[in-house]
């Protein structure tokens, strides 16, 4: 029988927590951002994780992040995304598929992804069982995300059917 492979595409954006609301920490990656404004969201809002976590569930056509982990859902105020990633790459082993790889591309005016993209991929790859890659982007000023509203990412997953 010949490998079955499929691709999935994600994609998750939050804005910024208002200037004043300095509590909010950012998280990307897993990675806390010391010094920068989180994001708004019911979990930690970690955009990168959230991307990564919709391309493994419809490379295997396991619906969205929404339907397992809604907002509408206390038990999963503030929850940490590397665990929901995780949770995410359990569901598709579980349904027999394996992961191959994730790419991530994340577009930000701030912050520089770069001095952090080391301990990020450590990680997502953790989580994921399998090598995810991480790439800052900037919007170039332009729409929402050039004016530094917020962040988003996108990013695609490779799994395979296990034999």
């Amino acid at each position: 029988m010949a490998l079955q492979v499929r691709v999935g595409q994600g994609f998750d954006i939050h804005r910024f927590v208002d200037a004043h609301e300095v509590a909010r920490k950012l998280v990307l990656g897993g990675v806390h951002f010391v010094g920068e404004r989180g994001l708004i969201g019911h979990s930690d809002a970690d955009v990168v994780a959230h991307a990564a976590a919709e391309s493994i569930l419809g490379a295997c056509g396991l619906g969205d992040i929404g339907e397992h982990f809604p907002d509408t859902d206390a038990k999963y105020k503030d929850m940490n995304s590397i665990e929901l990633l995780r949770l995410v790459a359990k569901m598709a082993t579980d349904h027999n598929f394996q992961i191959g790889n994730v790419d991530c591309s994340v577009v930000c005016e701030r912050p520089k992804i770069s001095k952090h993209r080391d301990e990020m991929q450590r990680n997502l790859s953790v989580a994921v069982g399998a090598p995810v890659t991480v790439k800052g982007r900037r919007a170039e000023e332009l729409g929402a995300l050039g004016r530094g509203e917020g962040i988003a990412c996108w990013a695609v997953a490779i799994v395979s059917i296990k034999n």
